[in-house]
């Protein structure tokens, strides 16, 4: 497999990351990118990691065996759509956060323009500190690992054997941990939407509660309540007001997907269709330079009560909108 063509749809924080453990995993990819349309900080981390310019994604279809998304969950689909629009024949990795009707319509997408499928679920945060900066020679391996405290994040991947065995072939030695879930298209994307449903829900849960908290006056009361019989609450509440907002916006259409992940298995999606509206009013904190103040993330979080109660937004408390009607990239 030395020398194999890959391609990544696109390089953002998570899929520079998985871009750059291919190239120096056991595949030994050479790994493109394709900059029409993208920004100067796409630019500036896939030039970091050592991709590949293919120009536009024609050509980096034409010059790729496999290609990994690896995108916001709202553009899987059309990333999906664009690729299959190609003819792409080869191996396509859909590494997103999207439920798994959602999936199964991506594969079936890509499928129909001749490629083979395969399913992926990230789990963790892009280990940096696994990587050696610049170094285009040996792999990190574990000399690296051990210097480091930072935990590997795991690709949990399903689909047809042949297909999985090559895609997880690419991060052998590599800082990213490939894992096969046993069963179809749609597997792996269920433990991802399973995980993702506490971790990232029950952040939004926190930011509910501290804003409501705040709301009523009562904030430093919950907090020395929540450090006499609920030590680990202050700091995960804390964890969840810096480290959301400029995550926030990516994970609207997640909470959306994984709605509907619990909803297609009979269960009530109302909590994260709520998680999704909590997000939605972080997002003008998008790439900040810096974590937003608690007190600016708790006064946004706040000051779209008055228009969600005059139905402009889906507040806590709403009823979920109807299947079909959830926000772009959904499913």
């Amino acid at each position: 497999m030395a020398g194999v063509g890959v391609g990544v749809l696109h390089p953002g924080e998570m899929g520079s990351f998985v871009a750059a453990a291919a190239r120096v995993g056991g595949g030994r990819a050479e790994v493109r990118w394709a900059s029409a349309g993208r920004s100067t900080a796409t630019r500036r981390r896939a030039e970091a990691d050592g991709l590949v310019d293919a120009g536009s994604v024609a050509a980096l279809a034409a010059q790729s065996e496999i290609i990994l998304s690896v995108c916001p969950p709202h553009a899987a689909l059309e990333v999906a759509r664009t690729v299959a629009g190609l003819g792409f024949g080869g191996v396509y990795l859909d590494a997103n956060a999207v439920a798994p009707a959602t999936t199964r319509a991506i594969g079936a997408l890509v499928e129909a323009g001749g490629a083979r499928f395969v399913d992926g679920g990230l789990i963790g945060n892009p280990a940096r500190g696994l990587l050696s900066p610049r170094d285009h020679g040996s792999p990190p391996g574990r000399a690296h690992a051990a210097a480091d405290a930072s935990q590997p994040p795991r690709l949990y991947l399903s689909g047809p054997a042949i297909e999985v065995a090559r895609v997880a072939a690419l991060f052998a030695n590599s800082p990213l941990a490939a894992r096969t879930v046993a069963g179809g298209a749609g597997a792996a994307s269920a433990l991802k939407m399973c995980y993702a449903a506490w971790t990232k829900g029950s952040a939004a849960l926190l930011l509910a509660i501290r804003a409501t908290a705040t709301a009523e006056g009562v904030d430093e009361a919950l907090l020395a309540e929540w450090a006499d019989s609920q030590p680990d609450a202050p700091a995960r509440s804390t964890s969840a007001l810096r480290g959301t907002p400029r995550k926030a916006w990516r994970w609207v259409a997640e909470m959306e997907e994984i709605a509907a992940t619990l909803e297609a298995a009979g269960l009530p999606g109302g909590f994260h269709h709520a998680a999704a509206e909590v997000y939605r009013r972080l997002e003008r904190h998008k790439d900040a330079a810096s974590p937003p103040a608690a007190e600016a993330v708790l006064a946004d979080l706040l000051a779209a009560a008055t228009a969600t109660a005059m139905g402009m937004g889906m507040g806590m408390g709403a009823e979920p909108a109807p299947a079909g009607q959830r926000a772009p990239g959904s499913g």
